[in-house]
């Protein structure tokens, strides 16, 4: 390691914190780490800190949660940290010049992709929905645009048809810990040097919304098997029969062919818009998850039913 560098973390989800975490390892100084702060959650909507939020308090380590980076009294008191840099994982918080400027060796991002395809706030989910065959982690030094600043490092990693989103997620995560920290070697030691993204593939990752978890059975049978694989664990992949809402935890794609959204067997086969899949594992809202067959053991769901 060239030396221990003075920084600021920004992050909040379980994916930031072990990246955190390895810069802690690396010896490097966390001056402040900023996150969201606590929201409201469970069944008692109890205030409850972000994952990055709870790791660094239990470190020990000085956590800042403004709502905003545009008031100039955060400015003044990021800028009085009097960083080397900064590191940002999936903070939540867009970064006015005012920040991005400050530190000696400016704001350096790990995002979730092999940029520019899937800039934005969904890439794993995005890459595994499309059918990439890869996808990755690029660092990234910020500007003011999104995900548009010039790439340090990038490492590839394959998505493969039992990858799902807590997999990648975990994968990616465990990947951009690791870069980071060569990057700031680089960057410290003037091995490293920015160069600007291609202009060609550039692509969009929108937020994840609950709305999509809803499976629409007319799709073809391969975009509903991604679907459900890249919506694990959240937001879900369901459906609604009888009234009741089925969780999809596991299918996979079948031979098979019929009116979209019939049941073609007593085993889960269903028909798409173009083939069919085959249910493996699903749960009841409220109830324990199950393999197809000791599901339908106590709730038999028959050839020929259309589900909704």
């Amino acid at each position: 390691m060239s030396g221990q560098l003075r920084l600021a973390f920004m992050g909040s989800p379980d994916f930031s914190v072990p990246i955190l975490g390895k810069l802690i390892a690396a010896g490097h100084r966390i001056n402040a780490v900023y996150c969201q702060p606590p929201r409201a959650a469970g069944r008692g909507q109890k205030q409850t800190p972000v994952p990055v939020h709870a790791y660094a308090e239990a470190r020990g380590l000085e956590v800042r949660t403004p709502e905003s980076l545009k008031d100039t009294a955060v400015q003044e008191e990021f800028k009085a940290l009097d960083l080397d840099a900064a590191v940002v994982a999936a903070y939540g918080l867009i970064l006015p010049k005012a920040i991005l400027d400050a530190p000696r060796m400016g704001c350096i991002n790990v995002h979730a992709s092999l940029l520019p395809r899937w800039r934005g706030a969904a890439p794993i989910q995005r890459a595994i929905l499309a059918g990439d065959s890869e996808t990755g982690v690029t660092i990234m030094q910020m500007d003011e645009g999104l995900d548009t600043g010039p790439e340090l490092m990038r490492e590839s990693v394959a998505i493969t048809g039992e990858t799902t989103g807590q997999s990648l997620h975990d994968t990616l995560a465990a990947v951009g810990a690791a870069l980071i920290v060569k990057a700031l070697d680089g960057l410290e030691d003037g091995s490293l040097t920015p160069r600007p993204q291609p202009e060609a593939g550039v692509t969009y990752a929108g937020k994840l919304h609950r709305s999509e978890a809803r499976i629409d059975w007319r799709r073809a049978a391969p975009e509903i098997e991604r679907q459900v694989r890249a919506f694990t664990p959240w937001p879900g992949s369901w459906f609604e029969q009888g009234g009741a809402r089925l969780s999809v935890l596991g299918l996979e794609v079948a031979p098979g062919a019929g009116p979209p959204g019939e049941v073609l067997d007593d085993a889960l086969l269903v028909a798409c818009g173009d083939g069919a899949v085959r249910i493996t594992r699903l749960q009841r809202s409220g109830g324990a998850p199950m393999g197809s067959e000791e599901f339908l053991r106590g709730r038999p769901i028959p050839a020929g039913t259309r589900l909704d």
